[in-house]
């Protein structure tokens, strides 16, 4: 897809600290009222405070209701891509300097890459800061509501290569759960076996915090550890980095 959408600019929060967007969504459901609390608020673990200096980006956590309830977009990136080939990812991407701070930088990228139109999104807040090491950027993640929904699937083919609306009992589902083990064997974290997915690393450590500021979350075992199949770690390795810090985020949190 090509061109720019038309979206609200917000102002980005501090360093650590997430931004509440009051009466944005005043039509949103019930159950989104505690994760609209606790989620600027939510703690930055030590492995992903934010460098100064780092490249700022967005990523677009969405929520929508769909046949199965509750829903969160997620894609999955191209595995011809150098950078994060093959992983499952929140839309998102760079913040554009003709983007108006990280949530028209979310919104742009989503409908760049899912085809989300942004008029259809009503923006919850802004959670704090997460720095990426690997690719040196400083991610603001942006919540939504998908008031509106619209026709998704990938934008961009030799970048995004699925596009999947994930129902939440499917995430917090305790037999979709596992941990998983780099080939280092010191690295362990958490993992979703979802709609033909294996969700890790940066976007499942991001995922396990929203699922607990909304209150969805249930208890699971945390002693099933799996290792990271080959042809994720073989993609995984095009990233300098991937795997050994950003994959231990709940384990330590």
């Amino acid at each position: 897809m090509s061109g720019s959408p038309d979206g609200p600019g917000k102002e980005r929060g501090r360093s650590g600290v997430g931004t509440d967007v009051t009466d944005a969504a005043p039509d949103c459901p019930a159950w989104l009222d505690r994760f609209r609390a606790e989620a600027p608020k939510l703690p930055v673990p030590p492995v992903f405070r934010p460098a100064p200096a780092a490249r700022a980006a967005a990523v677009l956590i969405l929520f929508g209701e769909g046949p199965a309830g509750p829903d969160i977009l997620l894609t999955e990136r191209a595995a011809t891509l150098n950078k994060h080939a093959g992983q499952p990812a929140f839309p998102g991407g760079r913040i554009d300097p003709g983007d108006d701070g990280p949530v028209a930088a979310a919104l742009r990228e989503a409908w760049e890459e899912t085809g989300v139109e942004p008029s259809g999104v009503d923006v919850l807040c802004t959670l704090p800061e997460l720095y990426l090491s690997h690719s040196e950027h400083r991610v603001t993640p942006v919540a939504g509501w998908w008031r509106a929904p619209s026709d998704v699937a990938p934008g961009h083919p030799g970048e995004v290569a699925t596009v999947a609306r994930v129902p939440v009992s499917e995430l917090v589902d305790p037999a979709n759960r596992v941990m998983v083990r780099h080939p280092s064997g010191i690295r362990v974290g958490p993992a979703f076996h979802v709609r033909d997915m294996l969700v890790w690393g940066f976007t499942a450590a991001l995922l396990t915090q929203v699922l607990g500021a909304g209150g969805w979350d249930r208890p699971w075992d945390t002693s099933r550890v799996e290792d990271l199949p080959e042809d994720v770690v073989s993609l995984a390795a095009r990233d300098r980095g991937v795997g050994d810090r950003e994959v231990d985020v709940a384990a330590r949190d």
